[in-house]
């Protein structure tokens, strides 16, 4: 269950949701006027989550390569970056 505190906790009690949202590693969602307004998460946590949003998206790429053909060898690979090395 995700946790819910208002904008007016936030400014009030600070130091306790940082505490929490990096103990946790989960965000802490912020209402204002009984509204859903911000997601407030440690730096650690944002990181980890961009970093593997970057990966989906380095994998999704991969997999369109080998959907349109755009791929060869292995040992054809392995062999011209053995070729620019030397270079």
């Amino acid at each position: 269950m995700p946790t819910i505190k208002s904008s007016a906790d936030l400014r009030n009690n600070y130091n306790e949701i940082s505490t929490f949202c990096h103990n946790y590693s989960e965000p802490v969602f912020i209402t204002k006027n009984g509204k859903g307004d911000l997601a407030v998460m440690s730096i650690e946590t944002y990181e980890e989550l961009t970093n593997r949003f970057e990966l989906y998206n380095q994998m999704k790429e991969g997999m369109d390569d080998i959907a349109s053909g755009n791929t060869r060898l292995f040992s054809e690979a392995m062999a011209d970056i053995r070729s620019r090395r030397n270079r």
